[in-house]
């Protein structure tokens, strides 16, 4: 029994390193890079540095997402939208509830802007190592970007087959990348043992006496080593909370083992441009190739996870009607997370080409790196303290604090990165962040516009028309938002048009603040030849809707749904209009049977 207990110990472990620490683990290819390219590395810089470094991944990773975040879970999963489906329920409708939909929003857009900024600084970095190998030092600067930008198509073009495929290969691989992060460091530390003492937090506190403002501005390249961090938390629902927190141990010494390392390989060879390339180059020649190659892959496997998230994210928000519908394509049997939406793909892959080309080197993309991540951090700081103030984890709110105010320290240090790029990561984030105001705010003047009909009233022209005994034989599907408010497309079939069948079941699908979950019930004898058919589902739910239906026998002859066709002078809602005319309805993202379907198109003025 021990024995297969250890076994899927190491299995989840191995499982966490491919999926979940892609992102943080490939931080030390470019962390202590970029700070000494702006800070000389003295003997108390290196040691200061390093041990801001430690304890930002102690502070920022393992006590606010591994300890608090993790603790936070419905149903297995996590994420800024689970923060805000938990805050739902505890708070009472008005301006706090307002203002925590509003976070939860701007939460999800700097994740989103973080999708971009993460393939193309990874794989950059990894690439530009390439000017180490003798013979290439002189290997013109596109050629780097262009040999980034073909991994970059090579990756976003395998996505529809899905990470469940290749996913069994990623544990192993960044096992191997950790496995060689730990041995390089291990190698550097033991030319300067005294190195280890960088762990102690008085070095860190010396470096800003020493150093003042500039140390503060610092910190915003510090941040660098805890980018991933938040993967930990929004990643839970694919493996697990203790998986993911094991293999976070392991994780967390190899970094810290290498960053260690690199110190000491920065205080031996000052002039080193390029800190984790130089020190594999120094120590062993022979194996630098394949280590570049790993990197490669390490990076590529960091960008995967990354891209699963965003489809995990986008997903959350279509279902939870904060986005509009969007073609999703679910490519495991048997892992529910496993989607793939080609839109965001390209539109994805297109941003990372694009902002490759306009920074051009990993180091400029790390002065945009970071004002995203430290304000989702923040915004994750706030919403745990909120959360533990109302239940019975009251006894956590100061640890929870104080991790907020770290947090907030590291955003404010990242504002001066503003004018040197780093407004790109807010533009990034602004795109989702207008369509989500735009779509939510059209849906509801849409609904308001459309004036549905309450059932009592519609009951008493639909029970003439149906006792006139000259219905359809079969059944007619109608979809409704909700089955006891009546859109105006079925008034206009049954009771303008007289389109009423011998049985009509109006069918609603309405998502519950649960990740997970399925109920459908059938409600019969609403009114004559009238039933309602309601789907309860969680938000992270793939529904078979024709399966429910067999399984409730309704034998459907025809579906019917309603088409906006909007008329308006407003900018704003134009582009709501594009964006409904763009995107596939209903019915499309549902896979319903095409040769069943007939849309019933209303015009409506907004």
């Amino acid at each position: 029994m021990q024995h297969k207990g250890s076994g899927s110990y190491w299995n989840g472990v191995v499982k966490s390193m491919g999926l979940v620490f892609g992102d943080i683990g490939t931080s030390p290819i470019y962390t202590l890079t970029v700070i000494f390219a702006i800070t000389p590395p003295t003997h108390d810089n290196v040691f200061g540095i390093l041990s801001l470094v430690v304890w930002t991944l102690t502070i920022l990773v393992t006590m606010e997402y591994a300890w608090l975040a993790m603790s936070l879970g419905r149903k297995g999963e996590g994420g800024t939208i689970v923060l805000k489906e938990i805050l739902v329920k505890l708070l009472k409708p008005g301006r706090q509830l307002a203002f925590v939909i509003f976070l939860s929003y701007v939460g999800v857009c700097l994740l989103l802007g973080d999708g971009v900024i993460t393939p193309a600084i990874s794989i950059l970095s990894a690439v530009e190592g390439m000017e180490l190998i003798p013979g290439l030092e002189t290997m013109h600067q596109g050629t780097v970007i262009f040999i980034a930008a073909v991994i970059a198509v090579v990756l976003f073009i395998f996505q529809y087959k899905g990470t469940d495929k290749v996913a069994g290969a990623f544990g192993p691989l960044m096992v191997l990348w950790f496995g060689a992060l730990t041995l390089s460091g291990v190698i550097s530390i033991s030319a300067f043992p005294r190195i280890i003492a960088a762990v102690s937090p008085h070095y860190a506190i010396e470096f800003f006496m020493h150093n003042g403002l500039s140390a503060f501005f610092v910190l915003s390249e510090v941040i660098l080593c805890a980018t991933g961090g938040e993967a930990l938390y929004a990643d839970m629902g694919h493996l697990g909370r203790r998986p993911i927190i094991r293999a976070w141990y392991f994780v967390f010494a190899a970094l810290v083992i290498n960053y260690l390392g690199q110190g000491a390989f920065a205080l031996s060879h000052p002039g080193a441009k390029n800190m984790l390339f130089n020190m594999i180059q120094w120590e062993a020649p022979v194996l630098y190739i394949p280590f570049l190659i790993l990197t490669v892959i390490a990076t590529v496997i960091a960008s995967q996870a990354l891209i699963s998230g965003v489809f995990s994210i986008v997903y959350q928000g279509i279902t939870t009607r904060i986005m509009p519908l969007m073609k999703v394509d679910y490519t495991s049997s048997h892992l529910k997370s496993q989607i793939y939406i080609g839109s965001v793909n390209w539109f994805l892959l297109a941003l990372v080409i694009f902002i490759m080309l306009i920074f051009r080197k990993s180091e400029n993309l790390a002065a945009a790196y970071g004002l995203a991540v430290t304000g989702s951090m923040v915004i994750t700081g706030l919403m745990m303290i909120m959360i533990f103030s109302r239940t019975r984890k009251k006894w956590k709110v100061p640890f929870a604090a104080l991790v907020t105010v770290v947090d907030l320290v590291f955003l404010i240090s990242n504002l001066n990165k503003l004018p040197h790029g780093g407004y790109w990561s807010l533009i990034l984030a602004m795109v989702p962040f207008c369509t989500i105001l735009i779509w939510t705010r059209g849906q509801r003047a849409l609904y308001r516009a459309l004036r549905p009909l309450e059932i009592d009233t519609f009951l008493m022209s639909y029970e003439q028309i149906y006792g006139k005994d000259r219905n359809i034989p079969g059944t007619g599907l109608f979809f409704t938002k909700e089955w006891n408010v009546v859109p105006p497309y079925v008034i206009h079939c049954i009771i303008r048009s007289n389109i009423i069948y011998e049985r009509n079941v109006f069918i609603s699908i309405v998502r519950t603040d649960e990740p997970f979950g399925v109920h459908a019930a059938l409600k019969t004898g609403i009114g004559p030849g009238l039933d309602a058919f309601e789907i309860r589902a969680g938000y992270m739910e793939m529904i078979d809707i024709e399966r429910l239906l067999k399984k409730h026998d309704i034998t459907e002859k025809v579906i019917l749904y309603g088409i906006e066709d909007i008329a308006t002078n407003n900018p704003v809602w134009r582009v709501f209009s594009a964006i409904k005319k763009l995107t596939p309805n209903f019915v499309q993202f549902n896979k319903l049977p095409a040769s069943k379907l007939q849309g019933v198109v209303t015009r409506v003025e907004m």
